[in-house]
This record gives structure tokens, C-alpha cells and sequence, in this order.
């Protein structure tokens, strides 16, 4: 009996100490890959250059210019194979002083970023539709040779149509509000909680202005 008690203590043990060294390994590996410990001055960065309503062709168009830099915490984790996305939203709003502001038109660009080891290309999938692992068949895939191309096509939107030119109205207050983000919720999730105590993974920009009357007529 006594030797079995001590048998038991001992897997127990063992069983424990394995269950602090997956722990520890899991930590660690969230340490690497969302670049935990980099020392670098550089961090993930984004800035609204340009942001040009215009009207064309019965619809509202937008143009949008971003300044975006991925620091070295946001680089390690796509290199280790981590995909990243963002979502860009343009939404028009018509001011209501009785209730809450009437959302006229919205449109989303959803993009995901993700670094092919084996050819040591940049892949960029960009949809309407949130994209996910098993729903990349619908987006407009593109291959890259640096990270910088890929980016330059985040960084661009053109002639992006976010409402019909019949839902303004001439004697109404209208305003867009534009929105470009890092979506962490993407992430698998023991990613979000670390990537949230980060400043390299918050990225975020808003802004918002009024739609002059030449738009509306």
C-alpha cells in the first residue's frame, strides 16, 4: 500500500510539472510570435492621408489614402505564420434630430495578409464579406513579392462606392465617418487577449466629415 501511495504521488507529480511546462511552452510560443521582448523604436503606425467623397455615375464614391506601417511585433508573428486582417468601412449617415442617425449607404473591404514560407510570397485576399480559413474562395486573392507591395493595396482605396446618389437629400445633414482597423477578433483567441496589451496590434483611425451640397445635387 505504501508503495503504491508513493507511485501515485509520483505520476501526480509528473502529471502536474507537464501540465506548468504546456503552459509555460504556450506562453512562450505567444511571446515569439506576437514579438513579446523585440526592442525596437518602431512600432505599427496608421495615419488618414486623404479621404475624397466625390459623386459619379449616380453613386457616391470614396477615395481614401492611408500612411501604414506594420512594427516589428505585427512582422515576427506574419513571418511565423500568423495571418493578419484589417477591415476598412465607409458609412454614410443622414442627421435626424428626433432619432438616431439613418445609415443611407455602408460598405466594408475586409483584407487578409499572410506570408507563404514555401515560396516566400506575400498573399493579400481582399472581400466585401468578412473573410475567414474556409471562406477565402470568395475573395480576390493576389501574390506579392515584398511585404510592401502587399501593403500599398491596403493603403489604397479608389473609387470605392458606399451609396446611391438617389438616397441623399439636397435639404438633410449628411456625414460620412470612415474607419480603418487591425481586426484582432480575426486571431485565435489566447492571440487576442495578449495582442490586446500591445500597441503594435491596436491600429486604428476615424474620421469623420460633412458632405458638402455639390455631392448631394
Amino acid at each position: 500500500m505504501h508503495w503504491v501511495n508513493m507511485t501515485v504521488s509520483i505520476t501526480h507529480c509528473w502529471r502536474r510539472i507537464g501540465i506548468e511546462l504546456g503552459a509555460w511552452l504556450a506562453r512562450a510560443l505567444l511571446m515569439v510570435l506576437l514579438g513579446w521582448g523585440t526592442v525596437s523604436a518602431q512600432t505599427s503606425s496608421v495615419e488618414l492621408t486623404e479621404l475624397v467623397p466625390l459623386r459619379k455615375d449616380n453613386a457616391l464614391l470614396l477615395n481614401a489614402q492611408l500612411k501604414l506601417e506594420l512594427g516589428p511585433a505585427v512582422e515576427d508573428a506574419l513571418i511565423k505564420g500568423l495571418a493578419v486582417h484589417f477591415v476598412a468601412q465607409a458609412e454614410v449617415l443622414r442627421e435626424r434630430w428626433y432619432w438616431t442617425d439613418k445609415t443611407i449607404g455602408v460598405a466594408s473591404r475586409y483584407y487578409r495578409l499572410a506570408f507563404q514560407p514555401l515560396t516566400r510570397r506575400w498573399r493579400l485576399n481582399v472581400s466585401s464579406e468578412p473573410i475567414s480559413g474556409a471562406g477565402l474562395a470568395g475573395s480576390i486573392s493576389q501574390n506579392f513579392e515584398s511585404l510592401s507591395e502587399a501593403l500599398s493595396v491596403i493603403r489604397r482605396q479608389s473609387a470605392w462606392k458606399i451609396a446611391e446618389a438617389h438616397s441623399l437629400e439636397l435639404d438633410a445633414r449628411q456625414r460620412l465617418r470612415y474607419e480603418f482597423r487591425l481586426d484582432v477578433t480575426q486571431l485565435p483567441r489566447p492571440f487576442q487577449i495578449a495582442a490586446g496589451n500591445q500597441a503594435d496590434w491596436n491600429l486604428q483611425v476615424i474620421k469623420i466629415l460633412r458632405l458638402s451640397e455639390d455631392l448631394v445635387n
